[in-house]
């Protein structure tokens, strides 16, 4: 059905043309959405259920989530395509929507999980108090030479502050530009420079913690 889509493109042809913040490949798949063609929601699906997933996989830290929360993602995507005003790319929409829907499982969680320790005082940005910062060269992720390491990692990822993990895990992992960040996180691109820098300095902070004991990682974060 995808590749239907893909050939099929004149029956489409009274609403050709990009609008404005749309490529023409955007373009192209929110037509068929709207237009309610099977092809252009298998082609969505294809073309980001990966990377969605691995982004709120990280964000949420396990794996049954992570399956909930993709799923209402890609619900939400498929209800509001009558109301995406076109301002940025299909791909920062739906990232916006990842995020948001990722942070509001964690609040779930920390509502109904009282043993755990809070952390809602870290969703404030009273933290944020660096508008700029210098990007400090090789992130922690860049440096992970091996899966054994690569999963300390991405186990102190869910230690750190919300705020900065969505950042770190934007630009480190999915390695989205900082202006995509900003429109992801819709903040300033001082802040996502910030965010990113303070997030970096709290994951090579969890990992010198007591219990990491691979020697790779006190190279990583010594660097």
């Amino acid at each position: 059905m995808a590749r239907a889509l893909l050939g099929n493109t004149g029956a489409l042809s009274i609403l050709a043309g990009a609008p404005s913040g749309l490529s023409e490949e955007d373009a192209r798949i929110l037509r068929g959405l709207r237009a309610g063609i099977e092809g252009a929601y298998e082609e969505l699906i294809n073309k980001y259920e990966q990377p969605i997933y691995g982004l709120v996989y990280r964000l949420v830290g396990n794996e049954p989530d992570a399956r909930d929360v993709v799923q209402e993602v890609f619900l939400k995507v498929f209800r509001g395509v009558n109301s995406f005003r076109e301002r940025c790319s299909l791909r920062t929409w739906i990232y916006r929507i990842a995020v948001n829907e990722a942070h509001n499982h964690r609040r779930w969680w920390m509502r109904h999980c009282r043993h755990e320790i809070s952390i809602e005082k870290d969703w404030t940005e009273r933290d944020v108090s660096i508008e700029c910062a210098p990007d400090p060269g090789r992130s922690p992720y860049d440096q992970v030479v091996d899966s054994e390491t690569r999963v300390l990692v991405e186990r102190a990822l869910t230690r750190i502050n919300p705020i900065f993990q969505a950042a770190v895990v934007l630009r480190d992992i999915q390695n989205l530009s900082y202006e995509e960040i900003a429109e992801i996180l819709q903040v300033s691109l001082g802040t996502v420079k910030s965010r990113i820098l303070r997030g970096r300095e709290a994951l090579r902070r969890e990992l010198t913690q007591p219990g990491e004991q691979l020697a790779e990682v006190e190279v990583m974060v010594s660097s």
